[in-house]
């Protein structure tokens, strides 16, 4: 998302409402759970319906808006609150059931194939990630209550400690492989600091936190349920790399898929070491904030 169209007071508006949702269940869990199992069952299935309002905000400021788009995504957030009402009746003990994986697939796709990005002006895709992801989150959080994920942006001096530690293991592998592979390239030009800490800061609000939480409290989550937690880990990684096969390229961009698939061991460590997906997202914005300043 191009950090200039927030100076409009409209798109400023459609970015509270889609950034809402995710920090209020990021800072105050419980109560966002307790509210919303407080609600009738209808209503609570259908609340995230609300989630169709920073579309419209932000479509009709570019003269874009569409109304198939606008059923879309006052539709879908309902179908994944069902979907996760459904899940949690029927799996009460929380061992993953096909409903999970299939809303996980679903998500996956949505993004990783552009489905939903025509919907939105260019350079505002992001904000319609996010808003899957806010589907998502009402979900598994309030919805299904799903345990272990650990998706508390309350950081801790741990979180920052595991999250550096891993960045230090995974770069002396990743940045000489990725200079043999001719993936990256050493840049001369010192960032301004300035420019360094917000670059950071943006991707860890729209690049690393839904990515974490996606791949780590969710996926790795559940898997782990199912096949253990070193089966999980190596599953995640792989797939969390072969989500970054078609990034900046239209072709299988196969040295891409290596370095995330690597990267994504050790963003699945920091996730593990304490279950909080606060230290996974340090790893990966620090990753890609360093892979962005000195070495694209």
């Amino acid at each position: 998302m191009n950090p200039q169209f927030l100076l409009r007071p409209e798109l400023l508006l459609a970015a509270l409402f889609v950034l809402l949702p995710m920090l209020a269940a990021a800072f105050f869990p419980v109560r966002v759970r307790v509210l919303v199992q407080s609600l009738p069952k209808a209503l609570r299935i259908a609340v995230p319906a609300l989630l169709c309002a920073p579309y419209a905000i932000a479509t009709s400021s570019f003269g874009i808006f569409q109304w198939r788009w606008f059923a879309l995504y006052a539709a879908l957030p309902v179908l994944i609150a069902w979907l996760m009402n459904a899940a949690a009746d029927a799996d009460p003990d929380q061992r993953g059931s096909w409903r999970d994986f299939l809303l996980l697939l679903a998500l996956g796709l949505a993004v990783d194939l552009r489905w939903l990005e025509p919907a939105w002006p260019r350079g505002l895709t992001a904000l319609g990630k996010i808003l899957l992801l806010d589907a998502g989150i009402y979900g598994f959080l309030a919805i299904r209550q799903l345990d272990g994920v650990g998706f508390d942006l309350r950081l801790r001096r741990r979180d920052l400690l595991i999250g550096l530690r891993e960045f230090c293991f995974y770069a002396p592998i990743a940045i000489p492989l990725g200079l043999a592979l001719r993936f990256l390239h050493l840049h001369a030009v010192w960032p301004q600091p300035l420019h360094a800490i917000g670059a950071f800061v943006f991707t860890f609000l729209f690049v690393a936190i839904p990515e974490e939480l996606f791949f780590r409290g969710w996926l790795q989550n559940l898997l782990e349920r199912r096949i253990g937690r070193t089966a999980a880990l190596l599953l995640t990684a792989v797939l969390f790399g072969l989500a970054h096969w078609n990034k900046r390229t239209t072709f299988f961009n196969w040295q891409y898929v290596v370095l995330a698939a690597l990267a994504g061991i050790f963003y699945g460590r920091a996730w593990r070491a304490q279950r909080r997906v606060g230290a996974s997202a340090i790893t990966h914005a620090t990753v890609d904030t360093f892979w962005s300043l000195w070495l694209r």
